[in-house]
């Protein structure tokens, strides 16, 4: 059982499972930048309070699953999404779901992917991959993130959909209905309501450790992690912020890029010339993410480690929080036509 499906090499896994999933009922318009920008993509929030691989929780994204539901959504597209408490409950909707016809995407956990490289295996349960065939005992697998297709047998694949901890997947399936092809007039309001939403999340939630204030908020506590928590434990901290950002989903820097040519391709259906304007803004923070990460890098692998570089590691993202600041109010404020 093999379904005739394309697979689609993407930077990030959810945006790529949401464009590849819906190509395959005939909507072609949508790239990977038109998915991450009309699912409202960009994200972030530093809890302290919370640990995931003995380190505070940071997310460059929203919750797995809620790109792939949003951009559905805005294109009036009905979806089949469900989460199981019984193992062989899901297996058997994945089988009908196959059997019928249906590429599905599901959220796994990393740790126990075997076709990922070793270094790249850790507890993080917000992957996402898409699932086309079966063959024999192995289900024929399209991860985004890979250059070509894979597989994985009954076991593996039921171990990474039940993965224990921090967004436990519990099986989570997903996949479009076939619906209606999508105009270009659906795609220019689709637009207009993903940007609103990730302005409303980058600027206005009312704590201090999400969106655009919880990076600057983030910054400040970096210049007190050395004397607060010793060289080691703050190297470790660091690490766990870049594992997030460049490892996982290219939340830092990839997360900019993308959404800066989300901006670039939303000025075809909208030529309001900030849009070009504000992608140029985008560019600019993901170049600074990425100088960060190597910021932290050198802290953590004990090339750094004053108190001036923890200073110099706070900065960069107090200057990114004020570039990102910018560029949403300017998305905030434009007229749209």
């Amino acid at each position: 059982m093999k379904l005739n499906f394309e697979h689609l090499q993407s930077a990030h896994c959810e945006n790529g499972v949401t464009r590849s999933l819906l190509k395959n009922i005939g909507i072609n318009q949508i790239t990977e930048p038109l998915a991450f920008g009309i699912g409202s993509g960009l994200f972030y929030v530093y809890i302290p309070l919370l640990k995931i691989n003995n380190g505070p929780v940071i997310a460059f994204r929203p919750m797995p699953g809620l790109i792939f539901k949003r951009t559905c959504n805005a294109l009036e597209i009905p979806v089949v999404r469900q989460k199981f408490s019984s193992k062989q409950k899901a297996e058997a909707f994945l089988n009908d779901c196959l059997n019928g016809g249906h590429p599905v995407g599901c959220q796994v956990g990393v740790y126990y992917l075997t076709y990922f490289p070793k270094e790249y295996r850790f507890h993080f349960n917000a992957h996402n991959l898409i699932v086309y065939g079966k063959e024999d005992d192995n289900y024929l697998i399209s991860d985004p993130v890979m250059e070509k297709t894979t597989s994985l047998s009954t076991y593996e694949l039921e171990r990474v959909r039940f993965a224990k901890g921090t967004l436990s997947p519990k099986g989570q399936i997903y996949y479009p209905q076939t619906g209606a092809l999508i105009t270009e007039n659906q795609i220019k309001k689709a637009i207009v309501s993903g940007i609103k939403k990730n302005v409303r999340e980058m600027l206005n939630i009312p704590f201090p450790f999400v969106g655009v204030k919880g990076i600057r908020y983030t910054g400040n506590k970096i210049k007190q992690w050395r004397d607060k928590l010793g060289l080691k434990q703050a190297g470790l901290y660091l690490a766990q912020l870049v594992r997030m950002q460049e490892e996982i989903g290219t939340g830092g820097g990839g997360f900019r890029y993308i959404y800066a040519a989300f901006l670039q391709e939303a000025y075809t259906y909208h030529p309001i010339d900030e849009l070009l304007e504000i992608s140029k803004m985008f560019t600019e923070s993901g170049d600074l993410w990425r100088t960060a990460a190597v910021q932290a890098a050198g802290i953590y692998k004990g090339r750094l480690g004053s108190q001036e570089d923890f200073n110099t590691m706070g900065n960069y993202l107090i200057e990114i929080a004020d570039i990102e600041y910018k560029a949403f109010t300017a998305l905030k404020n434009i007229k749209w036509q």
